[in-house]
């Protein structure tokens, strides 16, 4: 038994084709297929029912690639262990970010990092939180960036930033005429928020109960995963919504009359990096953390203050 044989496991499961999984792997599907069979005739079973289209991974085939993802994962620690006592920052690294992070953090540290790091190859994926959670624990990403504290036992993690939640208000609202709003002076009859899956509906929710103020129930059924959406019913002259700060970092001077700033104690999304408590490419990690902390306003770096907002939702 090899690790290039396990590889090749692994990729005939993922892509339920011997063809496919050869081109990911740059090998003939011949030299694919006869790797199998070797490690088939070794087992003493077979992997995969080839008489289905597509593949099927047979019973005791599920088994050992999910032994075999763990095998290559740690085969893969020990090869990031090598490179870390050298001192070199290389290597592939996949990052999660949660979708009302990435469109706005991304470009201001990206670029500058590729630059930076050239041996670096970096895989982003817009993932919710839970599904950023459930690739840690399978292997799929080496770290997340979303909002924390997760509170995830077998995780570490990092605090990056802390960024304002700001209102944004249509012109036709009465509070368009006041300079800064408290949650008290807010409706939440006119509230538009993303739908479940994202924790920072979670955390606006979570500010309203903390305000004791009630939620109408027919604004939180409304189905969109889009801040880009909220935004524009409320050019549009509906109601309000709420943004994290950077999603005005380049608003227009138009935008900017609608953005509306929260009284003290200013409420806040702690955003943060975590990892597997066993992770090892930790050069490249703190690598990401600085030029992060270096990209965004320096008055995101401090948490006093603040009200952070949790993204579990609480009872009310």
């Amino acid at each position: 038994m090899t690790i290039t044989q396990l590889e090749y496991v692994i990729a005939v499961d993922t892509y339920k084709s011997f063809g496919i999984a050869a081109e990911k792997c740059f090998v003939t599907q011949p030299t694919l297929s006869m790797q199998i069979q070797k490690l088939e005739e070794a087992l003493g079973v077979l992997l995969f029912d080839r008489q289905k289209k597509p593949i099927e991974t047979t019973e005791i085939g599920q088994e050992i690639v999910e032994q075999a993802r763990v095998v290559i994962k740690e085969h893969n620690k020990i090869k990031e262990i090598i490179k870390e006592s050298k001192g070199k920052i290389s290597g592939n690294i996949k990052v999660g970010i949660i979708p009302t992070v990435a469109p706005y953090l991304v470009p201001l540290f990206l670029l500058k990092f590729i630059e930076k790091y050239p041996d670096v190859t970096i895989t982003i994926l817009e993932l919710t939180t839970a599904n950023i959670l459930e690739s840690l624990k399978n292997g799929t990403i080496d770290c997340g960036i979303l909002a924390t504290p997760t509170h995830e036992p077998h995780m570490k993690e990092y605090p990056l930033y802390w960024e304002p939640l700001v209102a944004y208000v249509s012109k036709t609202h009465n509070l368009s005429k006041s300079s800064t709003v408290t949650m008290d002076s807010i409706d939440m009859q006119d509230v538009w928020l993303l739908n479940d899956g994202h924790c920072f509906r979670n955390q606006i929710i979570n500010l309203c109960h903390d305000m004791e103020k009630h939620i109408e129930k027919t604004r939180l059924d409304y189905q969109t995963g889009s801040i880009e959406t909220l935004k524009r019913i409320v050019e549009a002259g509906q109601g309000i919504t709420f943004l994290p700060e950077l999603v005005v970092s380049d608003f227009t001077a138009k935008q900017m009359n609608m953005v509306r700033y929260f009284r003290s104690p200013e409420p806040v999304r702690e955003i943060g990096i975590i990892v597997s408590k066993n992770f090892v490419k930790n050069r490249i990690i703190e690598a990401i953390k600085t030029e992060i902390t270096e990209a965004v306003p320096k008055k995101m770096l401090n948490s006093s203050q603040k009200l952070i907002l949790d993204i579990d939702v609480k009872s009310a």
